[in-house]
């Protein structure tokens, strides 16, 4: 996927410069690479499934902290 800007006829460097950031930015491009610059393991089943339980638990003692904190 190449990205290029040509000069326009009374366009000035910095404008240019501008369009091609904009450009860049719209195809998702930067993300992608930064991204890709550190490899990460994705997580297995096991792993996903503790870290659910243990929001929900979370989220539990949160909601009856709310709950009697108004009485």
């Amino acid at each position: 996927m190449a990205i290029y800007a040509r000069k326009k006829r009374d366009e000035t460097n910095d404008r240019i410069q501008q369009r091609f950031k904009k450009q860049v930015q719209a195809t998702g491009l930067l993300k992608l690479l930064r991204d890709r610059k550190i490899f990460s393991k994705k997580s297995n089943k096991r792993v996903v499934r503790q870290r659910a339980l243990k929001r929900e638990e979370y989220r539990a003692r949160n909601r009856r902290r709310q709950f009697y904190s108004n009485m």
